[in-house]
C-alpha cells in the first residue's frame, strides 16, 4: 500500500471546468442585457412598461412609504373638505416625492448588468468563495445601493444579501461582491441569484428585478482522514510473472514529492533544496505498481445512509491521494467500464460520478466470484492491485486488497 499523505482541501480545476466557468462567467446579465451588447431602445416599450411593468419588475412600497402614502390620503381629503391651497401644495410635494422615488429607483437599475463566479472543485464542508461582479453600464447617471439576493441548493429559505454599499461610477464601473459558501452535502448544488432590490434613492418604494442568474455546480465529497496498514502489493516482472515484494528497486526512475509515511533515507536533499520542498527517489519498481478502485454501490451491502455516505468520502480521498503519488490505474463503479486514473480529467469525473451517487438496488456480480455476467466486472478480476470497499462494522469502510485490509476509516 502506498504511503498516503493527508486529504487535500480542494482540487485543481480540469480543464472541462476551467472552460464552462470561463463561458458562464463572460455572460452578463441584467435588465435588458444580452451578453455585452447594447440593449434596444425604443419609447414605445418604455412607455408601455411604466405603466405596466413586466413580471420580473414589481415595486412595492416600504414600511415608510406605507406611512407616506397614508399621510397622502389623509392631507389629500382634507384638502378638499377644507379647500385649502397650503394643503394642496403639500399633497403635490408628497405625491411628486413618490412619483420621483419610482422614476430614480427605475434609472437606477437601468443598464446595470451583473455575472456570477464560483471556482471550480467545490466539495463538502469546505468553504469556497463565489464572487458576484457588478456593472454599470450608463454613461451618465452612477448607480447606488443595489441588494443582492442569493440561494444555494433548493431547500435554502432565507437567501444571502450582499449589499452593494460603494457607488458604481458610470461609463463602466465595476463593484466585485464575494460571499465565504461551505457547502453542506455532495451532490448537484444549484446556485441562483434570485432577486436584486433597490430602495434608491428614498426609501419609499422597493424594486425587485428577478436576477434571472443560476449555475449548477457540483459538490464532491468531503475529504476524511483513514489509516492504512502494511500489506504487500503486486508488480509485474520484465518476463511477465508476478512477484510479490515491496516496492523498492535500484534504478532511479523520478523524483515525486514527499508524502507522509516515506523513508527519510529516500530523501533527496541536493535536490530538495534547490526545488525548495522535500523530494523523495523514486524507484523503478516503485513506479510500476499501480492500484486500481472498484466501488459496489449494491444498496443490499450500503443500507445504511451515513455509511454509505462515509464510504463515498474515503473513496474520494484514497483516489486522490493515489493520483497524487503517482499509482492510480483505473477507476469503476458497479457494472460501469472501467476508466483510467491517470489523467486529472479523469479522476475528476470520476469525482463528480460520486458526488452525485446513489445506492443501487440492482445487485451487482462478485468480483472474485465465477458468476459474473458483466463483462465490466469480469475485466476486473485480471486486475492487479485491485482495491474494494465493504463495511467495517456497523459505521466504518475498510478497503481490501487481496482480501487483505488495506485501509479503513
Amino acid at each position: 500500500m502506498p504511503a498516503i499523505s493527508p486529504p487535500p482541501t480542494s482540487g485543481t480545476p480540469s480543464i472541462r471546468e476551467m472552460t464552462n466557468a470561463r463561458r458562464e462567467g463572460r455572460v452578463w446579465h441584467g435588465p435588458d442585457s444580452v451578453g455585452l451588447g447594447k440593449p434596444r431602445f425604443s419609447w414605445k416599450r418604455l412607455l408601455w412598461q411604466t405603466i405596466y411593468p413586466p413580471r420580473e419588475q414589481r415595486v412595492a412600497p416600504t414600511v415608510s412609504g406605507t406611512i407616506l402614502i397614508g399621510f397622502s390620503l389623509g392631507i389629500g381629503f382634507a384638502a378638499y373638505n377644507t379647500a385649502n391651497n397650503i394643503l394642496f401644495i403639500t399633497l403635490s410635494l408628497l405625491l411628486s416625492c413618490l412619483l420621483l422615488s419610482g422614476v430614480l429607483s427605475w434609472m437606477n437599475l437601468a443598464k446595470v448588468a451583473w455575472r456570477l463566479r464560483i471556482e471550480p472543485a467545490l466539495r463538502a464542508g469546505v468553504e469556497t468563495l463565489v464572487v458576484l461582479e457588478v456593472r454599470n453600464r450608463k454613461r451618465v447617471l452612477p448607480t447606488y445601493g443595489l441588494s443582492f439576493d442569493i440561494r444555494a441548493g433548493a431547500r435554502t429559505r432565507e437567501p444571502v444579501v450582499l449589499s452593494l454599499k460603494e457607488r458604481l461610477d458610470p461609463g463602466g464601473g465595476r463593484a466585485r461582491l464575494e460571499w465565504v459558501w461551505r457547502p453542506e452535502q455532495r451532490g448537484a448544488v444549484p446556485v441562483e441569484l434570485s432577486s436584486v432590490v433597490s430602495m434608491f434613492p428614498f426609501g419609499f418604494l422597493k424594486k425587485r428585478f428577478r436576477g434571472g442568474l443560476r449555475r449548477d455546480v457540483i459538490v464532491w465529497p468531503a475529504p476524511v482522514a483513514y489509516r492504512r496498514f502494511t500489506v504487500a502489493s503486486k508488480s509485474r516482472a520484465p518476463d511477465g510473472r508476478t512477484l510479490s515484494r515491496k516496492g523498492q528497486g535500484e534504478d532511479l526512475y523520478a523524483l515525486r514529492a514527499y508524502a507522509r509515511g516515506d523513508s527519510y533515507r529516500l530523501i533527496h536533499w541536493k535536490a530538495s533544496a534547490r526545488a525548495g520542498q522535500l523530494l523523495v527517489r523514486q524507484f523503478a519498481a516503485e513506479s510500476e505498481e499501480g492500484f486500481s478502485l472498484w466501488l459496489d454501490p449494491a444498496a443490499d451491502h450500503w443500507f445504511r445512509p451515513e455509511q454509505f455516505e462515509l464510504l463515498l468520502r474515503f473513496v474520494a480521498s484514497l483516489a486522490e491521494d493515489l493520483f497524487r503519488a503517482g499509482r492510480l490505474e483505473s477507476v469503476a463503479i458497479g457494472n460501469a467500464p472501467a476508466r483510467r486514473g491517470r489523467r486529472l480529467s479523469d479522476v475528476e469525473a470520476f469525482l463528480d460520478e460520486l458526488a452525485v451517487l446513489q445506492p443501487m438496488h440492482t445487485a451487482v456480480p462478485d468480483v472474485a466470484g465465477t458468476s459474473a455476467s458483466s463483462d465490466a466486472v469480469r475485466t476486473l478480476r485480471g486486475r492487479r492491485n485491485l482495491l474494494t470497499f465493504a463495511p467495517d462494522g456497523v459505521r466504518g469502510v475498510a478497503a481490501y486488497l487481496d482480501d487483505q485490509k488495506a485501509a479503513a476509516t
